[in-house]
């Protein structure tokens, strides 16, 4: 399946697919949070909003809120990620996506970074 991913200073990514986007952690942020012990999602039918918290993951270090880059309606969470949360550590950008959102409005995917401009902004962050 080939989508168009977008990436937020935050760390999200967002794999669009016409009026649909799916959420995930980018690789970066998860190999920083180390593994993945639980992840509390939102529920089908949950609003989002452009930079507030929509999920909370904990690691075996810490607690990470993650924020949303996008605003829009909640259509699906990942079903695996009850039971098997590390997938997010496994295979961030395919199996351990968050949520499924029907947008609310395409053009804030325009202020988020292409893969190379996040992979900038990373090193940048890093150096």
């Amino acid at each position: 399946m080939e989508k168009e991913v977008k990436v937020s200073e935050q760390h999200v990514w967002v794999g669009i697919e016409e009026q649909h986007v799916h959420l995930g952690l980018t690789n970066y942020i998860q190999r920083e949070l180390g593994k993945v012990i639980s992840v509390e999602l939102p529920d089908v039918g949950d609003k989002l909003e452009e930079g507030e918290v929509f999920a909370e993951l904990e690691s075996i270090s810490t607690v990470h809120e993650i924020v949303s880059p996008i605003s829009g309606t909640v259509m699906a969470v990942n079903p695996h990620l009850e039971n098997h949360p590390s997938i997010i550590n496994e295979d961030p950008y395919n199996k351990g996506w968050l949520v499924e959102v029907r947008l609310k409005d395409d053009s804030e995917i325009e202020s988020l970074m292409d893969m190379d401009e996040y992979y900038h902004f990373v090193f940048k962050e890093r150096s």
